[in-house]
């Protein structure tokens, strides 16, 4: 299945319902294509690096201070949730981008750096569903390294529990479609 390597602070928050947008460019392995969403339905990869504490809003910093100290054992990585796209857009606007602060943990700054990187391409915003599951310990193997967004896991994935009741869900993604259109 495929699995969306995202900060394990993001991944943090998009467990806890804080977060259900992601703004991605794409990695530095994308630069030709920009952002690609592979699958509407995937696992989440938590990643350690490039994490810090200026690039997330400072009522945050507890997700990153906790997830600095609950690194996996070396050679592992565990996987607790997978998210669904319930909607998604190309968005080259700041204004619009800046519209979506609620939405998301990252500071302004990172935002801003984001959008300056490979400018002539957009922020894809995507709208996420997430869902807790059993955790999942898997072995690190070397085709997940790398400054790529998407990796294949072998894993089967569980049934899971939103993390987010419908209608919450459902206020969120008219606001969030509101913002893009």
């Amino acid at each position: 299945m495929n699995a969306l390597k995202e900060w394990a602070t993001v991944v943090r928050a998009l467990e806890s319902g804080e977060q259900t947008v992601l703004l991605r460019k794409g990695g530095i392995l994308e630069t030709a294509s920009g952002f690609v969403i592979e699958s509407k339905k995937f696992l989440l990869f938590p990643t350690y690096e490039h994490q810090a504490f200026d690039n997330i809003k400072p009522q945050f910093h507890a997700h990153l201070e906790f997830v600095k100290n609950h690194v996996p054992p070396q050679g592992t990585n565990t996987i607790a949730s997978y998210a669904e796209v319930l909607a998604e857009s190309d968005i080259k606007s700041e204004k619009t981008i800046g519209r979506l602060a609620d939405f998301h943990i990252w500071s302004d700054s990172y935002v801003k750096t984001r959008m300056g990187w490979m400018p002539q391409k957009a922020m894809k915003a995507i709208f996420l569903k997430t869902y807790r599951i059993p955790d999942i310990t898997i072995t690190l193997k070397p085709e997940y390294q790398g400054c790529k967004s998407w990796i294949d896991i072998n894993a089967n994935l569980e049934s899971g529990r939103p993390v987010l009741g419908e209608s919450e869900i459902a206020s969120r993604l008219e606001k969030f479609k509101e913002i893009v259109s």
